[in-house]
């Protein structure tokens, strides 16, 4: 069958695509794609998911194929609805769709017991009643071959009565364990005779009490693929020395399962700044390190969305960090570039002043307002523009004016002269301070020829351009300035405690002057705020009349090579 890309896919860019390119010209699969996303609902999805949901939906649209959504639900005792929830909203809100292609390991129990009576019958497992210390003494080590179980050479109706008095909830958790019959001796401990069922009196989320034994996942996972007709089950690399246990079981069940799915392993996201095991996020949310699951300075989908982050840019950095068979290391900057890139385009602009400091024009007429022009996007003029009324009190940011300028310094500064921008020249004529010194109010004078957009504005040039608002017409607002979370680029490297990596700097809360259109933004409504970076209005605290900003990145890279906290 001759295999016809869709018509916005990619040439095939990675091994990948290249087995399945070559799978289409064999035949091998009919010219039929499948594949799957199989999260365990025991945390919320991280950015390393987002690369297998991309890699594993994007194929699948591309191909014309499937891509199966399943909850590999087997550990009861780390899993919760709330993360199923979570799980569904982060992959649809990344933008795919598994149409009526969405399972549960749980789904299948039922079969994965017939099958495991199955393999007992063809005396290709057993019951072991050895300790769980004892079975992991029995299996030896990657230098030494493991040691058969003495339970190993039970008769097949004496473990077929054992697994299902197991089954009835005769024995108590641990009592026994069933475990594959494959070879002691093998050089891949993964095929050490590998337990295949436990005993686990947990209610499930979805099964309830029916059920006190469980199958382990090399198990499920295999079978599962199989049952949904997989053709290119897709995981990390360190599902490798597993392939050959997914191989054998689907062999030994061929002759009642549809079909032998193709697992094939690609390296995991590892990314600077972040730690990617779900563990050690578990750890600090319920440590309390963070706000949360969806803490804008985690790594989640849900901290990345509310953090500002579009399903587009998280998007665009998956297709730009590829897939490879080699682990490497991804900067941090490189998924922080994808915002930037992406809300550059679709994010209006406006003014906020987060330090503000008075100024007051003296030669403004008093009470007077006069609207000044400013475009809604600088490189989209369709968009049309904003009003900013000028009046003769204003902010400006505290760092865009200095009593003793350094070389170099073109903003505000005594007896010097800057744009106000979309508005005037000024000219800084005199400095109010407190009794500690410290400044409370700057006085100018402005050039009434100077307006920008005027020929005025052509003939007189300075060198320094600040932003501001009205006294009189400026709202406040909550703005939070997140940083990364960690200060150490491999916080978990080498056995650290990657707590200690912590950033005490990744959170400020500050009270800031914004444009008084924002003061009921849409939730999720995001603007690039002019030099100061580009935000979010927080999708859960952020209220009319009260708006709270997040900020999702910075407009450049300030971290540097040195990899310093700004």
């Amino acid at each position: 069958m001759k295999h016809e890309p869709a018509a916005d896919s990619p040439v095939a860019s990675n091994f990948i695509r290249s087995i399945i390119e070559e799978d289409h010209r064999s035949g091998k699969w009919n010219g039929r794609v499948e594949t799957r996303f199989p999260p365990e609902p025991n945390g919320y999805l991280h950015i390393g998911h987002a690369k297998s949901i991309c890699l594993n939906f994007g194929i699948a649209r591309d191909y014309h194929g499937k891509c199966h959504l399943r909850f590999d639900d087997t550990n009861p005792e780390k899993e919760e609805q709330e993360y199923v929830d979570s799980i569904i909203e982060s992959v649809k809100w990344l933008g795919f769709d598994w149409g009526n292609c969405m399972h549960y390991a749980s789904d299948y129990f039922d079969k994965l017991y017939q099958f495991a009576e199955y393999l007992i019958t063809r005396d290709k497992a057993y019951v072991d009643s050895l300790t769980a210390d004892e079975i992991r003494d029995f299996r030896g080590t990657l230098t030494e071959s493991g040691r058969n179980s003495p339970y190993r050479d039970r008769s097949i109706e004496e473990n077929l009565d054992l697994f299902r008095r197991m089954k009835a909830g005769e024995f108590p958790d641990g009592t026994h364990v069933l475990r594959a019959k494959i070879d002691m001796s093998a050089p891949n401990i993964n095929l050490r005779d590998p337990v295949i069922y436990r005993i686990r009196r947990v209610w499930h989320h979805r099964t309830g009490d029916k059920w006190c034994i469980y199958p382990m996942y090399d198990y499920t996972h295999c079978i599962s693929d199989s049952l949904e007709k997989i053709t290119h089950s897709l995981c990390t690399l360190e599902f490798e020395d597993h392939r050959p246990l997914y191989d054998w079981t689907l062999d030994q069940l061929s002759d009642a399962l549809p079909c032998h799915p193709q697992q094939i392993e690609f390296a995991r996201l590892n990314l600077t700044y972040a730690v990617m095991s779900k563990r050690k996020l578990i750890d600090l949310v319920e440590n309390h390190l963070v706000d949360g699951w969806d803490d804008p300075r985690m790594t989640t989908l849900a901290g990345l969305r509310r953090r500002g982050y579009t399903p587009q840019s998280i998007r665009l950095f998956a297709e730009r960090i590829g897939i490879s068979k080699a682990d490497s290391w991804i900067d941090m900057g490189v998924l922080e570039d994808c915002l930037r890139e992406d809300l550059n385009e679709r994010a209006p602009r406006r003014v906020a002043v987060l330090d503000p400091l008075k100024v007051v024009i003296d030669n403004f007429p008093e009470n007077a307002e006069e609207d000044c022009l400013a475009p809604n996007h600088p490189q989209k003029p369709e968009w049309g523009t904003r009003t900013l009324p000028l009046t003769k009190t204003v902010y400006i940011e505290r760092n865009d004016f200095m009593e003793t300028p350094s070389k170099g310094y073109f903003r505000l500064s005594p007896e010097k002269e800057v744009r106000l921008r979309y508005a005037y020249i000024i000219k800084c004529t005199g400095v109010i301070k407190d009794a500690n010194g410290e400044i409370m109010e700057i006085h100018c004078t402005y050039d009434p020829d100077t307006r920008s957009g005027t020929a005025g504005a052509e003939t007189r040039k300075v060198k320094g351009n600040i932003h501001w608002l009205s006294a009189e017409h400026a709202g406040k607002a909550e703005v939070r300035l997140y940083d990364r979370l960690f200060a150490h680029p491999y916080p978990d490297a080498g056995g650290r405690d990657y707590k200690e990596a912590l950033n005490p700097d990744s959170k400020h809360i500050i009270s800031a002057l914004v444009e008084s259109s924002l003061d009921q933004p849409q939730p999720e409504e995001r603007f690039q705020f002019e030099r100061h970076g580009y935000f979010i209005a927080d999708s859960r605290d952020s209220m009319p009349g009260k708006p709270v900003f997040n900020r999702g990145v910075t407009l450049r890279d300030s971290w540097g090579k040195s990899g310093e906290v700004r």
